[in-house]
C-alpha cells in the first residue's frame, strides 16, 4: 500500500442516496500510519456513504480483529473488533474536524478520504488492558502465567483458614463452642 488513495471517496459524481464502500484492513494499513501495538489484523469495514444535496452520513461497521501482546504474559493473541461510527459531513468555509461526530469540509472539496476515521474507529475499539480470553478461561499455559501464580497475594484470612484447617482443632476447644453458642 503506497498511499491511502484506496480510501478516497469521490462525491462528485455520485447521485444523492445511499452508497456501499466495503474495505479489507489488513497490517499494511497500519504500518501506513506507523502504528506499531498491532502484529496482524483482518478487519472487514462496512461504509454506508449516505449523500444529501447538502451533507452526507457516513456510518461505519467494523468487524474482525487484530493481533496484540497480552498485557498479563506478553502471549500474543488475537483481540476481536467490533465497531459502529457515525460521521456527518458537512460543508463550510474551511476544514474542521474537532467534533467527533461532524466533518465541515471546504466548498471546494470533491472528495473525501476515509481512512483516518477507520483507523481511529479500530485503534479506539481495543481495549486499554488486553487480556489473553485462555487467562479468563484458565486455559493458558504459559512459563509466566504460572510466574505470576508464585507471586500472588494471598489475604490474611485465607492464611489462617489454611492453617485451621491444616491443624486438628482439640475437641475440648470443641465443647467450649458448643457452651457458648448455647449461651447466646
Amino acid at each position: 500500500m503506497k498511499d491511502l488513495k484506496d480510501f478516497d471517496i469521490s462525491f462528485i459524481g455520485l447521485k444523492d442516496g445511499v452508497h456501499q464502500f466495503d474495505y479489507e484492513i489488513g497490517q499494511q494499513f497500519f504500518d501506513f500510519f506507523k502504528y506499531d501495538e498491532f502484529y496482524n489484523s483482518n478487519v472487514q469495514v462496512n461504509l454506508t456513504f449516505l449523500k444529501k444535496p447538502t451533507m452526507f452520513e457516513l456510518n461505519f461497521i467494523c468487524n474482525g480483529w487484530v493481533e496484540v501482546d497480552c498485557d498479563l504474559t506478553s502471549e500474543r493473541f488475537q483481540q476481536p473488533i467490533s465497531a459502529n461510527i457515525d460521521l456527518i459531513v458537512k460543508f463550510g468555509e474551511q476544514y474542521n474536524d474537532e467534533n467527533e461526530e461532524l466533518l465541515i469540509i471546504p466548498h471546494s472539496e470533491y472528495k473525501i478520504n476515509v481512512a483516518q476515521f477507520i483507523y481511529e474507529a479500530i485503534v479506539l475499539n481495543v481495549p486499554l488492558k488486553r487480556v489473553h480470553p485462555g487467562i479468563k478461561d484458565g486455559t493458558l499455559q504459559s512459563e509466566v502465567l504460572e510466574k505470576l501464580k508464585e507471586f500472588e497475594i494471598v489475604s490474611e484470612e485465607e492464611i489462617e483458614e489454611e492453617e485451621d484447617t491444616a491443624r486438628e482443632i482439640d475437641p475440648r476447644w470443641n465443647k467450649l463452642k458448643e457452651y457458648t453458642n448455647s449461651k447466646k
